[in-house]
């Protein structure tokens, strides 16, 4: 165990969107979701497995395992769980060491995120999300302010009061475990809900067929109508939120969207409605509880910005904080300042202006990248804002590549492609040639704080939108001049920057300002379809070669496709991995792959029956690496003829980034 005046705490949030988070002292030295270094989203991080963003984090700081203070473990799952053993961890080597270790609720790991980063010297703190710790890992003063009258149930719903290291739980309400979705009433197709984050998730899942898409939810929205009641969502019974199988019963297609579609609309448009009304409810109630006029606030639904305008506009609370990482990867930041208050009684309060505790790749590395990087070309920059600026006032689309990477979920200017919001077709070529995703869904405007009352209906509510977690109105004479960011309701979901906290992106947005006389860019996060964002710049320069991304902007560095390069059809893909490299587990079902990654290596399971009839495929000699893509898909297509283009450039893309494959040039 290690000893200084600046304790070194490991903070871990074992959920989907699994994260860890290192302390020195109370500065964030380093945080990351371990999807961003698997390349596989919402990957999990097991508290008693090695894991890469643990690796990523100890590496940043310089460290060892053996050189932590503290190990503080917020998991979603029961603690008692194997998987949640901190001392099973050969990486870790707790007992070994002699590290103390630390565990919170998942609620109180989300509030003590919140909180930690807010700036505040008190506040209310407010957490939802779909289902968070059960009761038997509570603290016993959370126990003491739960409502309602289930033995074994999970979160949803928590309200603390924090001054200083102190968190004080004031209400919480709880569900049966593992009855945030339920099983589709008799004769539905849409599962029912126990809790806010539920009811959500139950509308993506019947519209979009995946529970995971919430997000989708809330684009989708505005194009209907709320014929639905929030009545038939839920009733409110003695502070207590009781679901009903009402709005579920209502649903008895398997369509999927865009079937369906006027039906799905309304559907959105309800849902978020009955959330908007819940959640005014709610923090009425936290007014109730607490005289704090600061309000921090966490939990997957806090990522719906949307609601999160209402509430910053329609309450009275002075202030308003939502964290960045508000779902399942703050909690990782919110364990290691639990452990560090334990270890040093002492918090001071520090407000984080921008979510950047990433790895900051320089000039080398990045040359490093190019080098090792088939079909790109680059020409080297001393001023990647001002040509980057000309690329985007040409109509280009760029990923731009900055500084540390983001722990949450939003790309805000260090992982993001950008393009310029004033062409009226903008929208749609992204999503066809880059992001491949719903056009319903709207893009970002990024713009100086000091403009954002020229272009947006603030009714005297302060501006600042740092984390992309607000919604506001454009202003209607400005709306035809950014139609590319304009969502159907005439809102845009905002980031604002200023040159003091965000540097060269602020300054790129104002040098395109001074080309077009809009100081606005659309901004998106710098990833491949069905992939998480992007970490290395490695990573970037993929992106860039596969999709229609025009130039990917380094700092020193403007990278392009070589002339003739169409796609990753042109390459010769290989094996990254050897013979020795693959085996099947013991159950027999599916493979396991040995990886090496830039944090050390992983041992990466495949399990879907289409990604491994093509893999066996590829392992039994049609990938030689001396033959093209695109001859290796056509063959692949006669042993499989519903395989697709599309489906194989995504599986191409997906087992590259899992580091499974790589690319050359030539033979």
């Amino acid at each position: 165990m290690a000893s200084s005046s600046k304790p070194w705490v490991l903070g871990l949030s074992a959920s989907h969107n699994g994260a860890a988070c290192l302390l020195h002292g109370d500065t964030i030295v380093a945080a990351v979701q371990e999807e961003r270094l698997v390349g596989k989203k919402r990957a999990r991080l097991f508290a008693s497995r090695p894991s890469l963003a643990i690796q990523y984090c100890l590496t940043q700081g310089g460290i060892g395992p053996a050189d932590l203070d503290m190990v503080a473990l917020c998991a979603q799952s029961g603690l008692e769980l194997p998987e949640n053993d901190l001392a099973a961890n050969p990486m870790l080597n707790i007992n070994g060491h002699g590290t103390p270790t630390l565990t919170l609720s998942h609620h109180a790991g989300h509030a003590v995120s919140a909180f930690a980063t807010s700036g505040f010297d008190e506040a209310a703190v407010l957490v939802i999300d779909g289902m968070g710790s059960p009761t038997a890992d509570l603290s016993g003063d959370e126990q003491s302010v739960v409502i309602d009258t289930c033995v074994a149930g999970g979160e949803t719903n928590s309200i603390y009061h924090a001054r200083g290291t102190a968190l004080n739980p004031l209400e919480k309400h709880m569900i049966d475990q593992g009855r945030w979705l339920n099983a589709p009433p008799p004769g539905s197709t849409m599962p029912g809900f126990g809790s806010l984050g539920g009811m959500f998730s139950a509308a993506a899942s019947q519209i979009f067929g995946d529970s995971m898409d919430a997000g989708k939810v809330m684009g989708l929205a505005p194009y209907g109508t709320p014929t639905i009641a929030p009545g038939e969502f839920f009733e409110i019974r003695d502070g207590r939120f009781v679901f009903s199988d009402k709005v579920p019963g209502r649903f008895a297609s398997p369509e999927r969207w865009p079937n369906r579609k006027k039906a799905y609309e309304d559907l959105a448009a309800s849902v978020q409605n009955a959330l908007e009304h819940a959640l005014l409810y709610l923090v009425g109630r936290v007014r109730e509880l607490s005289s704090s006029r600061n309000l921090a606030y966490a939990g997957g639904v806090a990522l719906n910005s949307v609601a999160n305008e209402r509430i910053i506009r329609e309450t009275d609370f002075d202030r308003v904080y939502v964290i960045p990482a508000a779902e399942d990867s703050g909690p990782a930041i919110g364990a290691a300042y639990h452990g560090l208050w334990h270890l040093t009684g002492e918090y001071t309060p520090r407000a984080y202006e921008r979510d950047a505790f990433g790895t900051v790749y320089g000039k080398q590395e990045i040359a490093a990248a190019i080098s090792r990087t088939p079909s790109v070309v680059s020409k080297e920059t001393s001023d990647c804002v001002n040509d980057a600026a000309d690329l985007l006032a040409d109509g280009k689309i760029i990923a731009w590549f900055s500084g540390p990477s983001e722990l949450g979920p939003r790309a805000l200017g260090q992982r993001s492609i950008l393009c310029d919001p004033r062409q009226p077709d903008a929208k749609e070529k992204l999503n066809a040639r880059v992001k491949h995703r719903e056009g319903f869904r709207p893009f970002a405007p990024v713009i100086p704080i000091e403009e954002a009352a020229n272009w947006f209906e603030l009714d005297g509510v302060d501006p600042s939108s740092p984390f992309m977690l607000r919604v506001m109105d454009f202003r209607e004479a400005r709306r035809n001049l950014v139609p590319a960011v304009v969502h159907v309701d005439g809102t845009g979901r905002v980031q604002t920057v200023t040159r003091e906290v965000n540097g060269p992106y602020y300054e790129l947005v104002r040098a395109f300002g001074d080309r077009t006389g809009v100081p606005i860019l659309l901004n998106t996060s710098l990833n491949v379809m069905g992939e998480p964002i992007v970490e290395t710049p490695e990573d970037a320069l993929w992106c860039l070669l596969l999709t229609q991304l025009d130039a990917c902007v380094f700092d020193g560095a403007v990278v392009t496709k070589k002339p003739g390069y169409e796609s990753l059809q042109d390459l010769y893909p290989f094996f990254a991995v050897g013979p020795g490299d693959i085996r099947r587990p013991p159950s027999g079902d599916g493979l396991l792959f040995a990886v090496t990654t830039p944090w050390g290596p992983y041992v990466f399971g495949l399990r879907d029956a289409e990604t491994l009839a093509a893999l066996e495929l590829l392992l039994g000699g049609l990938m030689d690496g001396n033959t093209r893509a695109r001859t290796i898909f056509e063959r692949l297509q006669k042993h499989h003829s519903d395989f697709t283009e599309t489906y194989l450039n995504r599986l191409f893309a997906q087992l590259r980034r899992w580091r499974v494959i790589s690319f050359r040039d030539a033979p």
